[in-house]
């Protein structure tokens, strides 16, 4: 499939952020955030502390607004757990964050049971999965046994097997060397998701459709908001001048 026709594909799904408002220790992250994503690849660029990652678990359901509502292709992913499991995926950027089980077949068979696939058919779908990276013997082997990178490689193929229609990115490629990052974003391309990416590598979002620039007013417990939206070129092209003018000067309130 084509990056059109994947695009066209995608055209009638969605994640919006509708009215978001949320605090944490008396200090509001977001207040009345609002952001309609519809692009198949978007980028997600902010300053550290501006709220990105929080808004990606409000995305992926694991994080509940205290008011307003997060749908992803329809799906309230805060109220509807079961619907979100077949609507949005994440991967985080610390992989041991993410795995809990002790052997590959376990961790990859847990997200498959959990949309009641037959253990039969889970088990099916993971050795075609494990046979496509090349790593069919893979099944008994010991997580802890893996390398960073492999370990990466064992949460993105979770993630692939149960099929959402998003994905959400945070960071996930961050510290892994450069063979490693273009290994694993070939097994993403194939995918047919939608993809939404946090980094901070902006040469990553280059050709990506659309890019999100979230920001806090610097050295202010203000909430984060949408500085801006629109082709990559263009909103990185700001990004960059911006945090070029503040990387010049001495003033370190807002690190």
């Amino acid at each position: 499939m084509t990056d059109q026709s994947k695009s066209d594909a995608r055209s009638g799904d969605a994640v919006c952020l509708n009215g978001i408002v949320l605090e944490r220790g008396g200090t509001a992250l977001f207040d009345g955030l609002d952001i309609d994503m519809r692009a198949r690849r978007i980028g997600i660029v902010g300053r550290n502390g501006a709220g990105k990652s929080q808004m990606a678990r409000l995305i992926a359901g694991l994080t509940a607004p205290d008011t307003g509502k997060v749908t992803v292709c329809g799906v309230d992913v805060a109220k509807d757990r079961k619907g979100a499991l077949g609507a949005v995926g994440i991967l985080f950027q610390n992989p041991d964050h993410q795995i809990i089980f002790p052997t590959v077949e376990e961790e990859l068979l847990f997200g498959l049971r959990a949309q009641r696939v037959a253990k039969s058919e889970a088990l099916a779908k993971i050795s075609v999965m494990l046979e496509t990276v090349g790593h069919g013997d893979w099944g008994p082997r010991a997580v802890h046994t893996l390398s960073g990178g492999q370990r990466h490689l064992v949460c993105l193929m979770s993630v692939l097997l149960m099929r959402p229609k998003v994905i959400v990115l945070d960071e996930p490629f961050a510290g892994l060397d450069l063979g490693a990052r273009l290994r694993l974003a070939r097994l993403l391309e194939r995918s047919d998701a939608m993809i939404l990416h946090i980094s901070h590598d902006l040469e990553a979002l280059e050709s990506y459709d659309e890019v999100l620039w979230i920001d806090r007013p610097a050295g202010a417990h203000e909430p984060a908001y949408l500085r801006a939206q629109g082709p990559a070129k263009e909103v990185l092209t700001a990004y960059r001048g911006e945090m070029e003018k503040r990387g010049g000067g001495n003033d370190f309130t807002d690190l």
